[in-house]
């Protein structure tokens, strides 16, 4: 008997992360599947394993040594959970390295980065007509070392620079909409987004929606059906064929479907304030600095939701990856998300977790 693929996935409980590993659980080669998840939660890792048959281990991504021995039992690492912490990045490639040396594998690494590396100090003031391309491996390159997740991007791509690691990077956009699997029905992965519901949040605790600088800012959207389905037809790709799927800097694979505005967003939520009775005027008023701060955690992560990040995942559809929510969907979607939440108990500000300094 051929001995199984060992995957080894970071990110099970969250929102990305639940709808991959939901995709894998179901895939038609799962008996071929030994998948390890990493998880801070110790009720939810029996979870997993009991009803899931995953392998969970308890821990969390400052423990080093034991994210590198991870990595390094495993032929295929899905990174789902942190696009910014540089010393578990490093753990990572440390255990694939170790993996390389010792048994010559190549192993696989897929990495979630973010469209926020693409965002430019609009502001909510303008339009702009820089589209990323995927297929851009010069554009993509002039990205400044200093953008948000270039960081750790970088170090992924030195992994396979150097030979000891195929590495593949998916930059989703805005995801967007509640989402529904086995994993968020156990109690085990997060249903929702951040960026949305915190411009959600914001708009509830200011009893009327907000938007930074003029919103005529412009960034791409995706479902989180469609990018979680992105990793699937990408893994599927790498198996069949791995000559053919572009890896390293030619490894980069945006997961977008449409774009918007971002009044246009802070519209549908006071839209949909309004006809729930939370507020009075559906027009969305600027964010004020002292807001930003308050509600973001500080200007510039305020900012962030009033950037132009406008791209296209051409090299994704290139593998046969069919995208099929459109920004319209995203839209709508708003309105059941506003709702949802304002009848949570209301979060004490900020709502914007930002990126602590440690992983920066």
């Amino acid at each position: 008997m051929a001995s199984k693929t060992s995957i080894f996935l970071t990110g099970a409980t969250g929102y990305i992360g639940g709808a991959v590993l939901a995709r894998l659980l179901n895939h038609p080669s799962v008996s071929t599947f030994a998948i390890t998840a990493l998880v801070r939660n110790p009720e939810k890792a029996k979870i997993l394993e009991s009803q899931f048959g995953v392998k969970a281990v308890v821990g969390n991504h400052h423990e080093s040594d034991k994210v590198e021995s991870l990595a390094e039992g495993a032929h295929v690492v899905l990174n789902l959970a942190e696009a910014d912490n540089v010393p578990f990045m490093k753990a990572i490639l440390r255990g694939l390295r170790k993996r390389h040396d010792k048994l010559g594998d190549l192993p696989i690494l897929i990495h979630t980065s973010g469209a926020g590396e693409l965002a430019d100090d609009a502001r909510g003031e303008y339009v702009s007509d820089v589209i990323y391309d995927d297929l851009n491996v010069e554009q993509y390159k002039s990205i400044p070392e200093t953008a948000v997740h270039r960081n750790v991007d970088l170090l992924v791509i030195n992994a396979d620079v150097e030979g000891y690691a195929r590495t593949y990077i998916v930059p989703p956009t805005t995801v967007y909409d509640i989402v529904q699997h086995p994993l968020v029905e156990a109690g085990v992965s997060n249903p929702r987004s951040i960026q949305i519901p915190t411009m959600i949040e914001a708009a509830l605790a200011r009893k009327q929606a907000g938007v930074v600088g003029k919103g005529k800012a412009v960034s791409s959207d995706v479902h989180i059906d469609d990018v979680a389905d992105l990793y699937i037809v990408l893994y599927d790709a790498i198996v069949a064929n791995p000559e053919k799927v572009g890896h390293g800097w030619e490894g980069i694979y945006f997961g977008e479907n449409g774009e918007h505005s971002w009044y246009q967003i802070s519209k549908a939520i006071g839209e949909a304030m309004v006809a729930l009775g939370i507020s009075t005027d559906p027009e969305p008023t600027s964010f004020t600095t002292e807001e930003m701060v308050k509600y973001f955690g500080s200007e510039q992560w305020g900012w962030y939701c009033g950037a132009n990040t406008r791209c296209r995942g051409n090299r994704a559809r290139a593998l046969g990856w069919k995208p099929k929510y459109t920004t319209e969907v995203m839209l709508k979607s708003i309105r059941r998300e506003v709702e949802e939440i304002s009848k949570k108990p209301p979060r004490q500000p900020p709502f914007w977790p930002g990126i602590p300094p440690e992983n920066r």
